[in-house]
């Protein structure tokens, strides 16, 4: 391959993935997206990458996936829309019992789905807090790190939760996660 950098949308070959086409571009590599393949993360420079259709690099790097949630941020802010989020098959239909330490008092029963209805909105919540203050013009980004800071701890501490979720990326992450 030359030491062309080709944008978003750009039809490719690659002998190992097969036809493909470039879905996101970053510093050096290209998410493309191949037909057999699935998306797959491929040096910019990799000379076993052939372009087959070139188009014009775009001012602005982003990915598909970037505007998605850019697109899903701000539906959120301003529509309340709630992203569908499925509770782990073992808890559906499941019940959670408080009992408390004295014994003369009733145990008090919640249906699961109803708790992690509670657990999903305050993720939600926390979500557009978090958008509302990364893009509020009179913080200085000081104030902003501050408080996105205190935001990890909350995700962190909602971590107890994540048992609760069926897929692993709908689960919250504290400080330790997201170093990995």
């Amino acid at each position: 391959m030359s030491e062309q950098i080709v944008g978003i949308g750009s039809r490719v070959q690659h002998p190992k993935f097969g036809l493909g086409v470039v879905t996101g571009v970053r510093l050096t590599t290209y998410l493309i997206t191949f037909m057999e393949a699935g998306l797959h993360e491929v040096n910019q420079f990799d000379t076993q990458l052939e372009i087959i259709e070139a188009v014009e690099v775009s001012s602005e790097l982003e990915t598909f996936s970037d505007v998605e949630k850019s697109l899903l941020g701000i539906l959120r802010k301003w529509a309340d829309l709630q992203e569908v989020i499925p509770l782990g098959d073992r808890w559906t239909g499941g019940t959670i019992i408080l009992k408390p330490g004295d014994p003369k008092a009733q145990p008090k029963e919640i249906p699961i789905d109803a708790f992690f209805h509670k657990i999903v909105m305050l993720r939600d919540r926390l979500r557009v807090l978090e958008q509302q203050i990364n893009s509020h013009a009179a913080l200085k980004d000081e104030d902003k790190v501050n408080l996105q800071q205190y935001i990890t701890r909350i995700y962190g501490t909602l971590t107890t939760f994540n048992v609760l979720f069926k897929n692993k990326d709908h689960q919250f992450v504290g400080e330790k996660g997201k170093q990995d």
